[in-house]
């Protein structure tokens, strides 16, 4: 039976809680790292990965609980570099401020070391078979490295004050925001050895998904505020930054989140026709999305 969202996130907020501090032998360390990884989030990434088991026929272990959450502790890593006065300079995240306000940009540096290095701990540890360890490395080191979301993080950087086409707006965010949520997904697959025409199809959603989730986030920055969403708003067109509004207008990213949508949903109903399971539980993480103009907590 697959869960709801907010009974993953219980799950996995229940697993951080209790293990992180068993990894880190230095207290401020730790204190760094625990006050990022525990402010907050819906945990959409470490909850796909476990709605794709269930829907897979696959059950939540205690060794795949822990790849999956090793997932969140990358993108907290994620979340605090690119925080950092070297980068967005951001001072407020989920309503809280940014690790580098509170404990130095040094401290902050180490903090996200330490939780991207942990990630790999955690898949490598988990006590999986050695073939599902080494895939799920392999394919999260390929989405958070060089050729994935640090690829787009540069893609981004070296944007300012350019134009991109819609083509090179797509792959830079297909990599920035896309390539974690893609393998978010494709990790579920791993889990169950799924064949490769449905990890194609996982990946595919995942594609999709992850390009709704940064259309969204755009949109979001225009029309939400600070309050709404835990974190400064307005800044993409300040910092001269390629989004989809600025590139298409409001409404034309709005019609591009549509689109999207609908094309998850299609792929939603190909792994259903092709694997004989219900993936009814994409459905609950499709609906993050708020197409009008109603705003929730981001991430």
């Amino acid at each position: 039976m697959v869960k709801s969202v907010a009974q993953y996130q219980a799950v996995i907020n229940d697993y951080l809680a209790h293990h992180l501090h068993a990894d880190v032998d230095e207290s401020t360390l730790f204190s760094a790292m625990n006050y990022s990884l525990m402010a907050g989030g819906k945990r959409l990434r470490p909850a796909l990965t476990l709605a794709v088991v269930e829907m897979t026929g696959g059950v939540i272990t205690t060794d795949c609980l822990r790849a999956a959450c090793a997932l969140e502790l990358l993108h907290t890593y994620s979340l605090i570099h690119d925080d950092l006065p070297a980068m967005d300079n951001d001072k407020l995240r989920r309503g809280k401020a940014t690790n580098h306000v509170k404990f130095g940009a040094g401290m902050a540096t180490l903090a996200g070391d330490g939780l991207l290095t942990l990630a790999f701990q955690w898949v490598s540890d988990s006590g999986l078979p050695s073939v599902v360890r080494t895939e799920l490395t392999r394919q999260l080191s390929l989405a958070a490295g060089p050729s994935g979301m640090v690829a787009g993080q540069a893609r981004d950087i070296l944007g300012e004050n350019k134009t991109l086409d819609l083509p090179a707006l797509r792959y830079l965010h297909r990599q920035k925001t896309g390539a974690l949520i893609q393998y978010a997904v494709k990790a579920g697959g791993i889990l169950t050895r799924q064949p490769q025409p449905v990890m194609d199809q996982l990946a595919r959603f995942g594609e999709q998904y992850g390009l709704a989730f940064q259309i969204y986030d755009d949109i979001l920055d225009v029309t939400a505020s600070a309050a709404q969403l835990g974190k400064a708003t307005h800044k993409d067109a300040g910092e001269h930054k390629n989004t989809y509004p600025g590139l298409l207008g409001l409404s034309g990213a709005k019609e591009q989140l549509v689109a999207t949508l609908e094309a998850a949903h299609q792929t939603q109903q190909l792994l259903a026709n092709m694997t004989g399971h219900s993936f009814d539980g994409f459905t609950q993480f499709l609906a993050y999305f708020k197409v009008r103009d109603s705003v929730e907590e981001k991430h």
